[in-house]
């Protein structure tokens, strides 16, 4: 043991022991962190310096540079993006806003266990699950913080749902430089005064919201192309299951339809069905006519979808009731998400640049940034048909 040393107050004799360790356990203390002040004391200069340090280190003599990274590293300071955007008027964050598709009324309250486990679940011919590799949106996203990354944006996304949609809209838009929102997800109400405040590119069909700077894929001419393929391959009657009146996606692709149909003079072939665009509908339409082919009635020759989940849907119980297909029934989507090549059979669709779109909207906004009074820019995406098992009967 170390020997305390004594100290002599008067005629008295007091015994100093060593100051003890302080040994801290549980959760790390939080301090306070440095400013830019702290900085400019540790290397001896202004914040004005360490501001240039920053931004442009090549603008301030070597040695002073190396002292203010110096003084950075050893206090673990991160400038604030709040302090910054209030100085430019930037805030260096692009917002993306998409509705609500996907069901949320089946989410429950999560569990936060403490202790881990594991269940055997025994998985043996079931329906894959919905959100693996299906969704279109995932893609979308994805696009988008590439391009964002790559040109020195952060990416902030929400979803829209319920009552609370707007609410979480007009959240957002006060948080960031630029909006990238999906047709129809936003009144127009709101969106137009918005975009005289910070640009908005709206992912939308060719012909609408011309007023915004706007990205768009072939959905027209790409349905049209599939349907005109299905049509050689059945004399049957036809479903078309499509998304929302609302939706200009849904109308491009229903009017592509609508265009092989008169091309083959078979306009009155097909029964029209217009839902949302999720598996669910997809499910529910499939087992319909499955219900209906199992009471004596006729399968159509063809089921042409608005997009993959929903076809992937009608695949499920397809599948489930022993339905063939190809061999009874057709079946095509729309979309080319990763989920329609893995289904069985393989689904045909009309693959469009999903992943290009969140890109291309991203872009669109670094050029509005560069040029705010430009004339509205539309950029349109091309599509690929792609034909699989789904509607190649053999032959």
């Amino acid at each position: 043991m170390p020997v305390c040393p004594r100290v002599r107050r008067g005629n008295r004799v007091r015994w100093n022991p060593p100051a003890r360790k302080r040994i801290h356990f549980g959760r790390p203390r939080i301090v306070k962190p440095p400013t830019v002040y702290d900085v400019a004391e540790r290397a001896g200069v202004s914040i004005a310096t360490v501001s240039r340090v920053l931004r442009s280190p090549d603008r301030v003599r070597p040695d002073t540079a190396a002292r203010v990274e110096a003084a950075v590293r050893e206090l673990g300071y991160v400038p604030s993006g709040a302090a910054r955007g209030l100085a430019e008027r930037r805030t260096g964050v692009l917002g993306l806003y998409l509705p609500g598709f996907d069901a949320i009324e089946d989410l429950t309250e999560i569990e936060l266990p403490e202790t881990g486990g594991t269940d055997i679940v025994t998985d043996l011919g079931k329906t894959a699950d919905d959100h693996i590799a299906d969704l279109y949106f995932d893609e979308v996203v994805r696009g988008a913080e590439l391009e964002a990354w790559r040109r020195g944006f952060a990416l902030m996304v929400a979803v829209g749902r319920g009552s609370k949609s707007l609410q979480t809209f007009t959240d957002m838009a006060g948080r960031v430089d630029g909006l990238i929102v999906l047709a129809r997800a936003v009144p127009d109400a709101v969106l137009k005064p918005l975009a005289a405040r910070i640009p908005v590119v709206v992912l939308s069909s060719r012909g609408d919201y011309e007023e915004f700077d706007r990205v768009s894929v072939s959905n027209r001419e790409g349905m049209a192309a599939l349907t005109d393929h299905v049509l050689t391959r059945t004399d049957g009657a036809l479903v078309y299951l499509g998304g929302p009146e609302e939706s200009p996606d849904a109308r491009d692709r229903r009017r592509g339809v609508r265009d092989a149909l008169e091309k083959h003079g078979r306009a009155e072939d097909m029964r029209w069905i217009s839902d949302t665009f999720t598996r669910e509908t997809g499910r529910r339409v499939g087992r319909e006519l499955a219900e209906l082919a199992d009471a004596g009635g006729e399968l159509p020759g063809a089921v042409l979808c608005g997009n993959d989940q929903m076809a992937l849907g009608v695949l499920d119980e397809f599948a489930a009731a022993g339905i063939e297909v190809p061999g009874r029934v057709l079946v095509s989507g729309f979309d080319g998400i990763p989920a329609a090549a893995l289904s069985s059979p393989r689904l045909s669709t009309v693959r469009q640049p999903i992943e290009d779109l969140g890109r291309a909207a991203i872009a669109l906004l670094d050029e509005r940034f560069q040029e705010p009074a430009g004339e509205p820019r539309g950029v349109r995406l091309p599509v690929s048909v792609l034909l699989r098992e789904s509607t190649e009967p053999a032959r």
